[in-house]
C-alpha cells in the first residue's frame, strides 16, 4: 500500500537508515540500466564538432549523466527510512513525492538476504521482503550492514513464530542479532563432493554454451558463423587426409572430439554448480526453513514450511548412476520461476533416503514412500507413443531432402519411443489418502509430485474427444506457486467411472476443509 507521506505510526524503534555505502550499490544498479544510452552519448560526441553549436561539449555528456546518477543515488540514501513496528515494517522514501509503505509481518512470506562479491567486500547485504504472488518484492533494501540484515531477518522470523519484539534491532548499536539466539538445526548440507556430483548430472554448461552460440549468431553478420564452421570442418578434413587416417581413423577422431567437447561442458557445469551451491546448508530455525549457498555471491533465503504448496522429486538417469535425487518445492511467494533468489530447492542433490527423510520430517505423520501406488491401465502406452510419431515423420521428411534414403535411419527412433512409452505407462500411478495426494511418472527420467489436500486450489475432470471415445478421463489439480518447468499435478488415462468417483471424493474433502476455514 503506497500513499503520500504521513506521520509515522508510533513504535518502539526510531527510523533507521540504509548503510552509508548504499548509494554506491544503487549507482551501480542504475549504471547497468543506463549503460547503453551512456555509450551512445559517448560515441555520438566524437563526431563532427562543426555540425551544431557547442558540439565540442558533447563529449562531456556521459560524464554529466554519471554525475546525475550519483546525485540521485545519494538523495535516495538520505530520503530512505524504515521503522520496525509492533505489527510490521514502515518504509518511507522519496524527496519531491514522498511515499509511505506499510508491510505487515503477516504479509511477509519470505526474507531474502543476497550478497554479491562486492557486497561481501564491503560487509553489506541486500534484503528483499516478499509476499505471496507478484513478481516484485514488498520491500527491497539496498543495502544494509550484514549483521543488521541478519537481525532484520531474525526479527521477521521471530514474529512469525510468535516471539517478535519491536526492539530486536535497535537494542544492539552494531545492528547484530540478539545474543543467545540458536542457529537452528541443519537438515541438509552439501560437501564439496556433492556439489561436484550436482555439476556432473546437470546440464547448466550446455545451457550456457547454447546461449553463447545464439548470442554470437545474432551478433555476427549473416552466414559468418556458418562460413566459419564450414572452414573449420574443411580444414579438419584436409588435415585428416594428409595423415591418411582413413574412414575408421576419421570416425575415431570425431568421437574423440565429441568426447572432449562433452567433458569440457561437464567441467563448465561443475564450475557453475560450485559458484551457485558451494557451502549449501538447509537450516530449520524458529519455524522457518533457511537456505544458504554460493561461492562468490552468497544467498540466504527463508520460507515458512506452511507456505510450501507442492513438492517435486526428480531422478534422471545420471542421478540414478550416482545414487542421488533432487527435492524441490513450490511456494506462494513472489518472484518469477527463474529468479535465483527464490527458494525452490530444499535438496539440490542428495541420496533418495535423505530426500524421503526430509519430506517426512517436514510433513510429520505422512507415510512416505507409500505402501502401494494405484496404477493406470497399461494399455494407454500407445497414447504416449502416438505423440512422438508425427515429429519423427516430420524429421525424416526434412532430412530426406539432404540425405536421401539415409534419412530413414531416423525412423529407428520409433521402436525406442514405443519401448519408452511402454515403460512410462507401467510407472504411472497415484496415491490419495486423508492428507496427501501424490502422482508419479517417467521412466528414463523419473519424477514424483506431491501436495497436501489443504493446498489444492482447483480440481477439474477433463475429457478430450479421444477420452470420450475410449471411455477415459484425466483429473487436473492446481496449487499456488506451481512452476511451469515442473510436471503438472494430474492423473491421466483413468477409466471414466474411476475418475468420476475420485473427483467426487476429492471434491467432498476440499469442500469440507473450506467450510472449516
Amino acid at each position: 500500500m503506497s500513499e503520500t507521506d504521513t506521520d509515522a505510526t508510533a513504535t518502539g524503534t526510531p527510523d533507521q537508515r540504509l548503510h552509508p555505502w548504499s548509494w554506491l550499490f544503487v549507482l551501480l544498479q542504475q549504471l547497468r540500466q543506463f549503460i547503453v544510452p551512456l555509450l551512445v552519448l559517448m560515441f555520438a560526441g566524437r563526431g563532427d564538432h562543426d555540425a551544431w553549436p557547442y558540439a565540442e561539449y558533447a563529449e562531456y555528456a556521459p560524464l554529466a549523466g554519471v554525475l546525475a546518477l550519483v546525485v540521485v543515488s545519494v538523495l535516495q540514501y538520505f530520503t530512505y527510512r524504515y521503522r520496525i513496528g509492533a505489527e510490521g515494517i514502515s518504509i518511507r522514501s522519496g524527496l519531491l513525492q514522498r511515499n509511505l509503505r506499510e508491510i505487515p509481518f503477516t504479509r511477509i512470506h519470505n526474507v531474502g538476504v543476497h550478497q554479491s562479491l562486492l557486497h561481501r567486500l564491503f560487509g553489506v547485504a541486500e534484503v528483499r521482503l516478499e509476499s505471496a504472488g507478484g513478481n516484485k518484492p514488498e520491500g527491497q533494501m539496498r543495502v544494509l550492514g550484514l549483521q543488521q540484515a541478519l537481525a532484520l531477518e531474525q526479527l521477521v522470523r521471530h514474529h512469525g513464530s510468535g516471539a517478535a519484539t519491536t526492539t530486536g534491532i535497535a537494542e544492539r548499536p552494531d545492528g547484530a542479532a540478539p545474543a543467545g539466539q540458536a542457529e537452528g538445526r541443519t537438515l541438509l548440507s552439501m560437501p564439496l563432493g556433492e556439489v561436484v556430483r550436482m555439476g556432473l548430472v546437470s546440464n547448466r554448461g550446455m545451457l550456457v554454451v547454447a546461449a553463447a552460440a545464439g548470442l554470437v549468431a545474432q551478433a555476427s553478420p549473416e552466414r559468418m558463423m556458418g562460413n566459419w564452421l564450414e572452414q573449420q570442418v574443411r580444414g579438419a578434413a584436409g588435415y585428416a587426409e594428409q595423415l591418411h587416417l582413413g574412414w575408421l581413423g576419421m570416425a575415431s577422431a570425431a568421437l574423440v572430439l565429441v568426447a572432449v567437447a562433452m567433458a569440457a561442458i561437464r567441467l563448465l557445469s561443475v564450475a557453475l554448480a560450485l559458484s551457485q551451491y558451494y557451502g549449501f546448508r538447509l537450516i530449520q530455525t524458529q519455524g522457518r526453513l533457511v537456505v544458504e549457498r554460493g561461492l562468490f555471491a552468497r544467498l540466504r533465503t527463508s520460507v515458512a514450511p506452511r507456505r510450501i504448496q507442492a513438492w517435486y522429486q526428480q531422478e534422471t538417469l545420471l542421478h540414478r548412476w550416482f545414487g542421488r535425487r533432487a527435492l524441490r518445492i513450490d511456494t506462494a511467494t513472489g518472484g518469477g520461476e527463474n529468479d535465483p533468489r527464490k527458494l525452490r530447492e530444499l535438496a539440490p542433490i542428495a541420496t533418495p533416503a535423505a530426500c524421503e527423510a526430509l519430506f517426512v520430517h517436514l510433513l510429520p505423520g505422512v507415510q512416505w514412500p507409500p505402501a502401494a501406488w494405484q496404477g493406470v491401465p497399461r494399455r494407454c502406452w500407445w497414447r504416449l507413443f502416438a505423440s512422438s510419431v508425427p515429429w519423427t515423420v516430420l524429421l525424416v521428411a526434412v532430412l530426406w531432402w539432404h540425405l536421401g534414403p539415409w534419412s530413414l535411419l531416423a525412423a529407428l527412433w520409433l521402436p525406442w519411443s514405443a519401448y519408452a512409452a511402454w515403460q512410462q505407462a507401467g510407472r504411472l500411478g497415484y496415491v490419495v489418502d486423508a492428507r496427501l495426494l501424490a502422482v508419479r511418472g517417467g521412466w528414463w527420467s523419473r519424477w514424483w509430485r506431491m501436495a497436501e489436500l489443504d493446498k489444492v486450489q482447483a480440481l477439474q475432470l477433463q475429457r478430450s474427444p479421444l477420452d470420450r471415445l475410449l471411455g477415459t478421463a484425466s483429473l487436473w489439480l492446481d496449487t499456488a506457486g506451481a512452476g511451469p518447468l515442473s510436471p503438472p499435478l494430474r492423473i491421466r488415462f483413468l477409466p471414466h467411472a474411476e475418475a468420476r468417483a475420485l473427483h467426487a471424493r476429492l471434491g467432498r474433502v476440499l469442500a469440507a476443509r473450506r467450510m472449516r476455514w
